[in-house]
Order: C-alpha cells, then structure tokens, then sequence
C-alpha cells in the first residue's frame, strides 16, 4: 500500500486526508483546531507555529503503519495570508489572514499609487481588496516597522508549511494570484503593482521563484524523521484552498461549477484561458493545475448561520432541525450576513443587518433560515457575474461545512436552480491537495499522468446526496432574492460613505 497525504491549513483548523490511491479510498481523516487573533480594527491573525503544531499532532494520529506508506505530500493554504520571514527564515510577526480587514487604507493606497482600481486590472487582472497579501506589506512598514526593517521574505501560508517540510521557499501560481501583484495573463510578477505597493525597496528580491503545478521538492530528512515519514517523501507545489478545493471537487476542466461553504463562500470553475473581468467582479486567478480558476468570494458563510446559533443556543448540527416549520424566503426576514466586512461585493466596512422583522417572524427558525438564505443569496449575487460574462454551467459540486446541511443543499439547488452533488471526499481541499501530489509524484516518476483523467477517477459523488431543484420552492426563493437585492443596493450606498460604527 502506498498512500499520499493532503494538509489543508485553514482558519479554523489544519486538516490531514491519507489517500490510498489503488484503493480509491480515504485511510484516515484527522483534523486539530486553530486559535484566531481578532482585534476590534478588523485584524484577523494566527501565528504560524500555531499551523506547524497542529499539523505534528494530525500525523500524530496517523499510525506509525500509514505514515511508513507515505510517498508524496500536498499542501492547502487559507489565501491571501502574509508570513514575513528575516533573512535566517525566522518568522517575524503573526501571520495577517485574507478575513483581515484591518488593511482597507492600505487598499486604497495602493490603488492610488497605481492610478486607480481599473489599471491594477489592466495591470494584474485584479484590483487590490481587503484581504489580499499586498495591503499587508504597507501595513507592516506603518505598524510594525522593526518587522519591516527586517523582512527578508514574503510567503503566503501554504508556501511556509512548504518551507517547514522542505526547507526550500517556492510559491506557485494559483496561490499567488491572490498576492495582487501576480499578472494573471502572463503568470509574471508586476513590477508596476510591486511599485505601487513599496516605492522605497525592491520587493520582487523578497518573492520566491515561481513554479509549475506539478513540481515536487524532497522532504528535509529531519522533518521526515520527526513526522515518521520514509525520506524519500516529495512535497508538491501545492497552493490555495479554493484551489485545491477545485481539485479535490473535480473541477480541472470546463463545466463544473464547485462551491464551498465554509467560513467564506467561494465559488470557482476552470478555464484554459484568463478570464478577467474589466468590473472586477470576480477575482481573476490562475489555478494550481496550470489553468486558471475565476473565483467569487463572500467573506460569511458559515459564520453567519454559526453565529445565530450561537446567540440561540443551539447547535448548527442541530439547525436543519430548528428550521422546521419555516418556508422559503424566512416569513419575509432579510439577513445580509456581513459579519466580516465583505469582499463580492467590495464592502469592507458593512455589517450585517436583519431586515423585515414583524410581530410574527422573529423566531430562531426563521432567523437562522435568514442567515442561511443570505450566505446564499450572496453568492448568488455573484454567481449573476458569471452569467454576465456568458459562462454556463450544468451542475454545481458543493463542498466545505454547509454541505453537511441537506436543508442548505436543496437551498442551494433551488437559489441557483441547478442540480447538486456532493463530493464523497468532504475535506474538499485536503484531498484536492492529496491528488495534486499523487499528480506531481507520478510526474516525478517519469509517467505522463493527466490530471484531468485522474479527477474523473478518484473524485467520487456521494451517494445518497445528490439533490435536484424543487419548482415549488424556486418562486419564492426568487422573489426572497429580488428582495435582498434591494436591500444590499441600500448597503452599498450607505457604507460607501460610512465606515462601520459611524453614523
């Protein structure tokens, strides 16, 4: 038996999938939580040790059998992060995360410098939003200048996990999309964003050497020692969660639609050619199989439905229960679930509000439909974008937390009016970065594996899960959705003009 390990670093947690890849199934699932810093200015950190711990107490887990098994290792990273490594390779300061939106100045400023959010799309295909790693940089040399004057090397955190186990510093192309400085269109850094970001230093010194999807690199033999891993262990390139997650959901070629449910909301799909849009309303990445993955990110997803459990006391496990009773469109309540600020559409400074309330509808069911229904209809919001550039899609392939919820798939089968299946392999991203090693290590062997073939092989749909559009709930869920429409209309305006917490 041979087996190939996917490590997916989150926000919420480090997860490790043990792929049997002759067998075709799962060896073992582990996962260890993560702590978050949060401060009342929108910054949202972790340290990076945090994510090495974690991951020596998954392998833990795995028996000393498995672990002798392994060949090859993936890494999934949470997008956007900022690790600052001195010149020895020590970590300088707590990783910023892509939900930090303490940055937003920094945006701007940027954007200024590099005369106006349409010419960083002419530029790299992307403007720069909160979040993304480059508002980070600026933010660092205002704030924590002793860590700028240090800095030596930027990494992303997949890349640093990489680092760890490899002792070497590469970045690959789907995860450095999401830097804002990577030109899209010819997978070459832009020294115009680069300058626009940092005038004063040389930044493209501190990015490491860009690399192919199927590129490998041994493991240090003293981290194989550590772990209990064989040396002869190759990590692959890896790359971002939402890129990995199109692995791990099938979607390396065109007609699938995947989407994940998880902290964020992320929808994506594969294309052989950039797709940039000149309105920004999507982000216009490359992928980690040498393509490239248009992407819709909401910034609340599960932490919006989370949340209202939380402040009713019960269990999201428990909430398809609690929404017994309730009807489509929540008895006329309207969430618009911007906990976290929100980035499609650009809102960093929104908040959630709960719209609609009567004598009537204030209830925990409807309210926790509403969270659920708004996390929905967002992406919904910008999977309309989709549509607006002339793509097509015949099924959507759900992943991520959310789709546990047989309420919330069928939700989402009817919103989008499209069918729905579920992957068997859950840990969406974890096992997309599993098969991009099982990829890069047949590569490395010499054999002309295509990845394509190998999704269609090894990405299973669960049995049982699959659901269809109901017509009778697809009315009014399209007039509920007309309705949040409206509404964010009123949002956008108003926290266009007002920061959160002003009036």
């Amino acid at each position: 038996m041979s087996l190939v390990v996917g490590l997916d670093v989150g926000t919420q947690s480090v997860k490790l999938v043990a792929y049997d890849f002759a067998a075709r199934r799962v060896l073992a699932t582990h996962g260890h939580p993560l702590e978050l810093i949060a401060g009342d200015d929108g910054s949202r950190e972790q340290k990076a040790e945090w994510w090495i711990d974690a991951i020596r107490a998954c392998f833990a887990k795995l028996d000393a059998a498995s672990r002798s098994q392994v060949v090859a290792i993936g890494v999934s990273g949470q997008q956007h992060g900022f690790v600052p490594l001195d010149a020895a390779g020590k970590v300088l300061a707590p990783a910023k995360l892509w939900c930090d939106t303490s940055t937003q100045l920094e945006c701007d400023e940027i954007m200024e410098a590099a005369d106006g959010a349409t010419h960083c799309v002419e530029l790299a295909g992307n403007p720069i939003l909160a979040g993304y790693t480059a508002s980070k940089l600026p933010w660092t040399r205002k704030h924590r200048p002793e860590v700028y004057a240090r800095l030596a090397t930027i990494l992303l955190p997949h890349d640093y996990v990489n680092f760890w186990l490899t002792g070497e510093c590469w970045m690959e192309y789907g995860d450095a999309s999401g830097t804002g400085w990577l030109d899209v269109r010819t997978r070459q850094w832009s020294p115009e964003m680069l300058a626009a970001t940092d005038a004063e230093r040389k930044l493209i010194d501190g990015l490491p050497p860009l690399v192919e999807a199927d590129a490998s690199f041994p493991i240090a033999p003293a981290i194989a020692d550590e772990l209990g891993l064989p040396r002869s262990v190759l990590v692959s390139a890896g790359g971002g969660d939402n890129m990995m997650a199109a692995i791990g959901t099938g979607n390396v070629e065109p007609g699938v639609l995947s989407m994940s449910l998880g902290t964020s909301g992320t929808l994506f799909a594969y294309a052989d050619h950039p797709v940039v849009d000149d309105a920004a309303g999507w982000a216009a990445f490359c992928s980690s199989t040498g393509g490239w993955l248009p992407l819709i990110c909401t910034m609340n997803c599960t932490i919006a439905t989370e949340s209202v459990a939380k402040a009713f006391g019960f269990s999201t496990r428990d909430g398809d229960a609690v929404m017994v009773g309730t009807s489509p469109g929540a008895g006329g309540l309207v969430m618009l679930p911007f906990l976290n600020g929100e980035r499609t559409p650009d809102l960093p400074h929104a908040r959630g509000s709960l719209q609609g309330m009567d004598l009537a509808n204030v209830t925990r069911g409807n309210i926790y439909r509403a969270a659920m229904e708004g996390a929905t209809y967002a992406l919904r919001n910008g999977y309309d974008a989709l549509l607006g550039a002339g793509l097509r899609f015949d099924a959507i392939r759900l992943t991520g937390g959310g789709s546990h919820s047989a309420a919330w798939r069928q939700m989402i089968a009817d919103v989008f009016e499209l069918p729905v299946d579920v992957p068997l392999q859950a840990e969406g991203a974890a096992f997309g970065a599993a098969l991009q090693a099982l990829w890069a290590h047949e590569r490395a062997s010499g054999r002309d594996a295509d990845l394509a073939a190998m999704a269609r092989e090894h990405v299973l749909i669960a049995p049982g899960l699959s659901v269809r559009p109901d017509g009778k709930n697809v009315p009014a869920y399209q007039a509920s959705y007309r309705q949040f429409l409206r509404h964010l209309d009123g949002v956008k305006t108003f926290y266009a003009s007002h920061p959160a917490g002003t009036a």
